[in-house]
C-alpha cells in the first residue's frame, strides 16, 4: 500500500493545485483551501514540489503563514473574498434572466466566502 500512496498523493496534490488555480478566476471556488491541501499532499509525497510551492511568488507567503502559524493573513482573506465578490457579481450579470443559476451562484459564493473567513487569521508578531 505504501508503494501506491506517494503517487496518489502527488496526483491529489496536482488536482488540488489545479483547483486552487481555477479558484483564482472562478467565483465561489476558494483558492486557499485547495492550495493548502496541495501543500499537505506535496509535503508528504514530494519535497521538490513542496519546495516549488513555497518558492512561488504568489502562493509561497500563504503557504508559509499556514505552515508556521496555522493561519492566513487578513490581507489574503480580504483579497480572496473580494475576488469572489467581484467574480460573482460579474457572473450574476451574465446569468441575467436565469434566477435558478443566479441563486446557485450566490449560494456557492456564500459557502466559499464563509469557508475562507473561518480559516484562522494570522496575528501580527
Amino acid at each position: 500500500m505504501q508503494r501506491y500512496l506517494k503517487p496518489l498523493l502527488i496526483v491529489a496534490g496536482l488536482l488540488a493545485l489545479a483547483l486552487a488555480i481555477l479558484g483564482v478566476v472562478l467565483p465561489g471556488l476558494p483558492t486557499t483551501p485547495f492550495l493548502l491541501l496541495a501543500t499537505a499532499c506535496f509535503a508528504k509525497s514530494s519535497p521538490r514540489l513542496h519546495r516549488r510551492l513555497l518558492a512561488n511568488r504568489l502562493f509561497g507567503p500563504i503557504i508559509t503563514d499556514w505552515e508556521q502559524h496555522h493561519a492566513i493573513s487578513i490581507r489574503v482573506k480580504c483579497i480572496a473574498i473580494g475576488s469572489m465578490l467581484v467574480m460573482s457579481a460579474l457572473s450574476l450579470w451574465q446569468f441575467a434572466g436565469r434566477p435558478w443559476l443566479q441563486g446557485g451562484l450566490i449560494a456557492v459564493a456564500i459557502i466559499g466566502a464563509t469557508y475562507v473567513w473561518r480559516i484562522p487569521t494570522r496575528r501580527k508578531d
